[in-house]
């Protein structure tokens, strides 16, 4: 293998690990609001809480779409570009919904070697939507990590707390349709 070709796989892999915004519509309850608002009064003028407003926002909402990064940099005075920086630095932060069933699939190197991203494009293939991103009905949503720690099973992906390995692209369709 060139130095160019593993290059170009390390970007491949790269690309299905950066964070998407998310497309399903937000669905903030008034409730939410107010709870994050009161956590806003709070820590607005506490030096260095902006990344403490931000986890508590995640706990209210289950990640942070684009509305609730706007209600923060208001609130905190500062700029949505700020928020919305740190919310893609950071691995803690999620810019989709969670899916009732979250699947992660591994691309630490043992499992990308052995063909992992050929079963998160079955999945996304499958499903209609990317790593990061969540099935509009809220059903599934897929990630892609760094490392499970199952090498010997490579290559590996969970659903919720169920670990499927030694997998092939084939065995994508009947590990999701148990989840339907």
């Amino acid at each position: 293998m060139t130095i160019t070709a593993v290059g170009c796989q390390a970007n491949e892999r790269m690309d299905t690990m950066k964070k998407r915004i998310s497309t399903v519509p937000f669905k903030g309850t008034p409730e939410q609001e107010a709870k994050l608002r009161a956590v806003i009064d709070e820590k607005k003028n506490v030096e260095g809480s902006l990344m403490q407003v931000m986890q508590e926002a995640q706990e209210i909402y289950g990640y942070l779409p684009l509305e609730v990064q706007t209600i923060i940099a208001q609130g905190m005075g500062v700029s949505v570009e700020k928020v919305y920086g740190i919310a893609t630095f950071y691995a803690q932060f999620a810019l989709s919904p969670k899916g009732e069933h979250q699947i992660s699939v591994c691309l630490g190197t043992a499992c990308y070697v052995k063909g992992s991203q050929d079963i998160i494009d079955r999945i996304s293939e499958v499903l209609g939507i990317g790593a990061g991103e969540c099935t509009p009905d809220g059903k599934f949503s897929l990630e892609a990590c760094r490392c499970i720690g199952a090498c010997g099973l490579a290559p590996v992906l969970t659903v919720g707390d169920d670990v499927y390995g030694r997998l092939t692209k084939a065995d994508v369709d009947t590990i999701l349709e148990k989840y339907k």
